[in-house]
């Protein structure tokens, strides 16, 4: 019956939330490292920075990314940790819907820094949807954060 505890069910779905995301925040920011110009490509291809700002972008994004897996993997500032990565997410959202709202062809750079190496053409709706899921695993783990492994939640 220890399964069917809500508590149990609650801690449960809290541990996926928090190292799913640190999964993902990791495997992100490890496909960023060592591709500046195809990182800083797709950050121009949304067509909202300068190329200046595309560039100093992309020395950033992977190496932020990285810390952010690390500190929900260690279990470091949860819920700020979150809360900023809600803020990024929405940001990469926003991102999204503003270049397929006029009509852009890109790649999100999310998993793959080469836009070559994409399936094919983007998936607007779905990257957003995908997204709006990683906010959601992020806002529970703010609100009931797995303190279980954790070094200092």
């Amino acid at each position: 019956m220890k399964y069917l505890n809500k508590a149990f069910l609650l801690d449960c779905v809290s541990a996926f939330a928090r190292f799913y995301m640190a999964y993902i925040w990791i495997t992100a920011g490890l496909s960023k490292l060592n591709q500046h110009a195809t990182v800083a490509m797709s950050i121009r291809n949304y067509d909202i920075f300068t190329g200046e700002w595309s560039n100093f972008l992309a020395l950033l994004i992977g190496p932020l990314e990285i810390m952010g897996g690390v500190l929900l993997l260690l279990g470091l500032f949860l819920k700020p940790a979150n809360k900023i990565a809600i803020i990024v997410l929405s940001l990469f959202v926003i991102g999204i819907a503003q270049a397929w709202l006029r009509g852009l062809n890109i790649d999100c750079g999310c998993f793959e820094a080469d836009p070559s190496a994409a399936d094919g053409p983007m998936n607007y709706a779905m990257t957003i949807l995908r997204d709006f899921f990683y906010i959601f695993l992020s806002g529970w783990t703010i609100f009931r954060p797995f303190k279980k492994l954790a070094i200092y939640p």
